[in-house]
């Protein structure tokens, strides 16, 4: 970012692979977490074990101007909070997940149990002490501002750099390589979680034989999904374990058609900021989506594939694998160029670039005065530039 000296603290362990992170970049500090494999209390020991490690690890740099907590977990903005009061920094709260009507509409959390209730607590309390919240997907503006927030959201959605989808054979070994094609190559890359809902997926793959379906990822559903196509014979389904984010890149646009999909959940119909849309239609891919609001409207508005409703995956997939070859590279095309013109990370950096230039330019928060050195710098801070 221009202009700002930046600092992000991140877990040191990779929750899919297992394997300990080492980061090497002065801009990163990785801090340890203790592990989970299921959605248990050993998941949230392991938010804990972030949000303490990550306040311990804040408090030893140079005093911020803005603390920029983000939602993976509820307990991260906690850390971040506490981090803004005690070195009288600004703070941002960005909402990646709807936290706790994510947990309640996945069936980890009873509506109205004490859980819920101190959850929807927290929210609220966080909520109240943000100087802005920052949000990825802009369905969601309507529940904020049934809470009175109007005044502080900020959107900036997730994103994808179209530059970034160029294919590379000669780095990476091409998709159709590294498993047998028949028909139409149609790919799947994410979790392979409840909320995911990938049994639609597989039903889609039954009614369509002739075609070859790639999912790529891990999750706690993995093994069922494996046993589910064991079962039943699905010779057309193949797994592939992750892949690294600039190997997939290089490979994506060797699919034919990019599938997002998503449980028929409530809180999916507030809203959501797929990366995975982005990524396909980056790629030059057309795309399927069953997500509803902000998916939907994007596959429609740019022309770049089928938005069906959940439950109705396999109508639009057959829909589209039957389309000709030059149709499906059209849309592919208008895809890409939806996304480098309005949901680019480079879009999306100058609107939060904006965001946070007109909140330093606010001064500290209300009744702190910044002591100052002879330079007129605070103590401690790099002369010239602040530390996000």
């Amino acid at each position: 970012m221009r202009d700002w000296n930046w600092f992000i603290i991140t877990a040191d362990l990779d929750h899919v692979s297992k394997k300990r992170l080492a980061v090497s970049d002065p801009h990163f500090q990785s801090v340890a977490v203790t592990s989970y494999t299921r959605n248990d209390h050993r998941r949230v020991l392991s938010w804990i074990s972030y949000a303490r490690s990550a306040f311990v690890a804040a408090m030893q740099q140079p005093r911020p101007d803005v603390v920029f907590a983000s939602s993976p977990h509820i307990l991260a903005p906690v850390a971040g909070w506490a981090v803004a009061r005690l070195r009288r920094a600004r703070f941002v709260l960005e909402i990646r997940d709807l936290w706790p009507e994510s947990m309640v509409s996945t069936g980890h959390v009873r509506a109205g149990s004490p859980t819920h209730r101190a959850l929807r607590g927290l929210e609220r309390w966080l909520y109240r002490r943000a100087d802005r919240i920052v949000i990825v997907a802009h369905g969601w503006h309507s529940y904020f501002a049934s809470l009175g927030l109007d005044d502080k959201l900020e959107w900036v959605s997730n994103s994808a750099e179209p530059a970034d989808f160029v294919p590379r054979p000669d780095l990476h070994r091409p998709l159709r390589d590294r498993i047998p094609v028949t028909g139409r190559l149609i790919v799947y890359a994410g979790a392979h979680g409840p909320a995911n809902g990938l049994d639609e997926l597989l039903d889609a793959a039954a009614t369509l034989p002739e075609h070859t379906f790639a999912l790529i990822g891990d999750g706690i559903e993995k093994e069922r999904l494996l046993d589910r196509v064991r079962t039943e014979g699905l010779r057309n389904v193949h797994f592939l374990n992750p892949i690294p984010k600039s190997e997939l890149a290089a490979i994506l646009g060797g699919a034919d058609i990019g599938v997002h999909i998503l449980a028929d959940v409530p809180v999916f119909r507030l809203g959501a900021s797929p990366n995975k849309v982005y990524d396909y239609l980056a790629a030059g891919l057309a795309v399927v989506t069953n997500c509803p609001d902000e998916p939907q409207e994007i596959v429609r508005g740019c022309d770049a594939g089928a938005a069906v409703e959940p439950g109705e995956l396999s109508a639009g997939l057959s829909k589209i694998v039957g389309l000709d070859d030059s149709v499906l590279i059209a849309m592919g095309d208008r895809g890409r160029r939806y996304i480098e013109k309005n949901r680019s990370r480079t879009v999306m950096a100058a609107r939060l670039q904006r965001m946070l230039d007109d909140l330093s330019a606010d001064g500290p928060p209300r009744g702190w005065h910044r002591p100052a050195d002879e330079s007129g710098s605070p103590p401690g801070d790099i002369p010239g530039g602040d530390r996000l």
